[in-house]
């Protein structure tokens, strides 16, 4: 089995100066005519990552990836990979590897005949070449099923196999083009780990194109959120979701309340915004970057509202009243949405603790919501 010690990516290197990242994308960038598909990229990934490309279709992220790939040529800016310069390098000599959407497996080829395609162009003895196509069925648990041809596999067994084919050749860089779109979700959900679990094994850097957010943070050790053309933030997961710095961003991830106002008073620590729409002010644990009179948009996800029927005591508190406008029961959880006196729609997801069928909080109830000043997000309006 091919094994390799993975890096622990827990250790954060993108945050040591010292650390050398193992793929830079410098102004890297992509027109078509008048058209920009890509603006002017700058990206340094480390080794030993499972690093996101996320955004709309449309966005971007899969020309990008391919830039990285080689099959795509940049207008401008550079591709360097352990300090070596691939920008005019061909795909075939670069040392990364691409798995498809489709997989793009040959339907008349058996299992072991598609894994072991890529060695065609390695020198390579017939038992050296067996034995280097057992260990990649091996690691991705398809030992034993090599003579049957693709139609005869699962969807997921399929995308094991176009991921073999892809690692055969041990690149330095595995390039994953929505890897897990043609499965359905709960065969996807087990995918993710079943991926994560072999990046640990083979030890190498993926880099993957997703539209799926949830995907994505369940994957990833760094996201990079693309716009338009453009990557408007990269951190973890928990940097994206918690700490949005675009309303794009904010609203692309998850759910989002946004609910925009006028800065009222802006002090380090809390800042008072004036919302108009709801009728009351807001309050935001912030370091009052702001200034006075100026318009923000208050961001605050659905899960961090409660939900109650008297009103909510403590300091530090945004408080509204409303009433429930629509209700969805979604198992683990149940989403509520309540239309405040202003005509404004606020979401809240409140979980499902008890196995009752009665609701504590139904249609037409006169309820409050609350959070706390450092469970919402200052942006820009």
């Amino acid at each position: 089995m091919i094994s390799a010690q993975r890096p622990n990516v827990t250790e954060r290197p993108w945050l040591d100066p010292a650390a050398k990242p193992q793929i830079v994308l410098e102004g890297i960038g992509k027109t078509y005519g008048a058209f920009t598909a890509v603006g002017s990229v700058n990206l340094s990934i480390y080794k030993g990552e499972m690093f996101a490309l996320v955004g709309a279709s449309g966005c971007g992220k899969t020309t990008l990836l391919r830039m990285l790939a080689g099959f795509v040529t940049p207008s401008a800016g550079r591709v360097v990979i352990d300090g070596v310069d691939m920008t005019e390098v061909p795909p075939y000599e670069r040392p990364v590897n691409m798995m498809f959407q489709s997989y793009a497996l040959f339907p008349h080829m058996t299992v072991a005949d598609n894994v072991g395609y890529g060695l065609k162009r390695l020198r390579l003895d017939g038992a050296t070449r067996q034995r280097r196509i057992d260990e990649a069925l091996e690691m991705v648990q398809l030992g034993g099923l090599g003579a049957r041809k693709p139609h005869q596999l699962s969807g997921g067994q399929r995308q094991r196999v176009a991921l073999a084919r892809a690692l055969i050749r041990r690149p330095k860089v595995l390039l994953l083009d929505e890897p897990l779109s043609a499965l359905d979700k709960k065969l996807r959900e087990s995918t993710q780990f079943e991926l994560m679990d072999l990046q640990y094994e083979v030890g190498i850097t993926f880099v993957v194109v997703t539209h799926d957010q949830d995907e994505a943070m369940a994957l990833s050790s760094r996201i990079a959120v693309m716009d338009r053309g453009a990557v408007v933030q990269v951190g973890t997961p928990a940097e994206v979701y918690e700490f949005p710095r675009t309303r794009f961003v904010a609203d692309f991830f998850g759910t989002a309340n946004l609910l925009e106002g006028t800065v009222a008073a802006a002090e380090p620590g809390l800042v008072t915004v004036r919302c108009a729409d709801l009728g009351c002010d807001l309050y935001v644990d912030d370091a009052g970057r702001v200034q006075v009179g100026e318009r923000v948009c208050v961001a605050v996800r659905p899960e961090k509202v409660q939900l109650s029927k008297s009103p909510p005591a403590g300091e530090r508190r945004n408080r509204l009243k409303g009433v429930v406008w629509e209700l969805g029961y979604l198992g683990s959880r149940s989403t509520y949405q309540v239309k405040t006196a202003g005509g404004k729609v606020v979401t809240a997801f409140a979980q499902n603790e008890r196995r009752t069928l009665d609701w504590s909080i139904d249609w037409s109830d006169e309820v409050y919501l609350s959070w706390d000043a450092n469970a919402a997000v200052l942006l820009q309006a």
